[in-house]
């Protein structure tokens, strides 16, 4: 997207998303494509080892008001990029103001890539931003023509993202439910029962959002379609005992589109997966990250669920988990509690753990280099 003043954008926001209301959306939205140039990250020996560490790292805050600890980590280059939530934003014009004091900090980091900035636009219920996209995964499953409604809502929300310049969208969920009120379909949010109907409203949704310069999340891998109505990783512990044929045949499904489609990121479940690894939950496990890269060939971006989770209770400190999730193979890690010292810690931890040899700094600094490409292309 051009580099254009802030009325200038949501004017092209209102009339990008007009366009999409007579039909005029899909065509130009797929004619263009995120790049993601290669050898983009910021030379590691230059970098402190916090800021070396913070390149895995996205942080969050509370309120309207980014606090100045939060502005200097992002001036100093000790976070990859910010997460934002309901309770941050108050209309488009504030949030776009917030962005603007964030891209200005962060141009004294020593890391040229742009910030990752991100939130949840899932649609239907689950959206931090006013507007698109209004409707729900499953009301786009249940549509008379789901493919179009998956580009025009993957469009949509990708535009409403960039209108107030950000650049990172954790969606579409990918999960295949099972039964009526079942955790995902409770908020309505998977597209189908059917992994194959999940599978083209993913995929199209995501080329449709990175062709309009937002990076998509493909979540949560390996699947939390089998979860129950109480099976919330948020709040408690979550095992699921799902077969590994079912887990590879339906649940993993969408994600082999998603992968064919690009999706810039996948995000890892905190379930425990006994079929995968009955030890530890899917973003902590080594093994279920490598059912991801390994089985389905995925080369790009993994970030982790919220770090604060409910699900992780039994895995020790925020300093442990993130330690946990970048040694099992996580690019990114979300401190997503709404407290910028969440995200300092995790920095810290990291930093000290690469430093003691805890963790192994070929795999971390090629996690940095893969994020850094994403952050390139954005």
């Amino acid at each position: 997207m051009r580099s254009t003043p802030p009325l200038s954008r949501r004017a092209a926001l209102i009339a990008g998303t007009a366009a999409l209301a007579a039909g005029l959306g899909p065509a130009t939205a797929s004619e263009a494509a995120v790049r993601m140039p290669e050898g983009s990250s910021p030379r590691v020996a230059a970098l402190s080892p916090q800021q070396r560490a913070g390149q895995c790292v996205i942080h969050s805050y509370p309120g309207l008001t980014p606090p100045a600890s939060l502005m200097n980590a992002i001036k100093e280059g000790r976070t990859a990029g910010v997460i934002f939530f309901g309770e941050n934003i108050q209309n488009l014009t504030q949030i776009e103001s917030v962005i603007q004091s964030m891209n200005a900090a962060h141009a004294s980091s020593p890391v040229k890539t742009p910030l990752l900035l991100m939130t949840d636009q899932e649609g239907g219920m689950i959206r931090r931003l006013p507007g698109e996209p209004v409707m729900s995964a499953k009301d786009v499953g249940a549509s008379a023509d789901p493919h179009q409604w998956a580009d025009f809502t993957g469009s949509g929300a990708g535009m409403n993202l960039a209108g107030i310049g950000m650049n990172v969208n954790l969606a579409p969920v990918l999960d295949v439910y099972r039964q009526n009120g079942d955790f995902t379909d409770q908020y309505e949010r998977s597209y189908s029962k059917s992994a194959a109907a999940v599978a083209g409203c993913g995929s199209t949704f995501i080329t449709a959002q990175q062709g309009v310069g937002v990076a998509a999340t493909a979540k949560h891998f390996p699947g939390l379609g089998p979860a129950s109505a109480s099976q919330n990783t948020d709040v408690r512990p979550v095992t699921i005992t799902t077969s590994a044929a079912t887990l590879r045949s339906v649940d993993e499904a969408p994600y082999r589109d998603a992968i064919a489609a690009g999706t810039k990121l996948v995000m890892l479940s905190w379930a425990v997966y006994t079929a995968l690894d009955s030890s530890r939950p899917a973003g902590l496990s080594p093994t279920v990250v490598g059912e991801l890269r390994n089985r389905l060939g995925y080369t790009g971006v993994t970030i982790t669920d919220a770090l604060e989770a409910g699900a992780l209770q039994s895995f020790g400190t925020t300093s442990q988990r993130a330690v946990k999730a970048a040694a099992a193979g996580m690019d990114l890690v979300l401190c997503s509690s709404r407290s910028v010292s969440q995200g300092d810690e995790a920095v810290t931890a990291l930093s000290n753990a690469l430093a003691s040899g805890g963790l192994d700094g070929t795999a971390f600094d090629a996690a940095a280099a893969r994020v850094n490409a994403l952050r390139a292309g954005l």
